[in-house]
């Protein structure tokens, strides 16, 4: 599986509730958080949701 690094660049104020879980879930707490996860089906789902707020790199 390769690896993806997860990076929070929009604040979480003022979004869906369930984006917010989505975000925590990933490890986003605030801006400029950062995380590297496993990309699996779940993962992009997850990503595909909460695009607007986050930045994508491969590692």
């Amino acid at each position: 599986m390769e690896n993806v690094k997860i990076t929070l660049v929009k604040s979480l104020i003022a979004c869906k509730p369930a984006h917010i879980k989505i975000a925590h879930s990933l490890g986003l707490r605030r801006p400029g958080d950062s995380n590297t996860v496993a990309l699996n089906d779940s993962v992009k789902g997850k990503i595909r949701l909460i695009s607007y707020l986050v930045k994508v790199e491969n590692v």
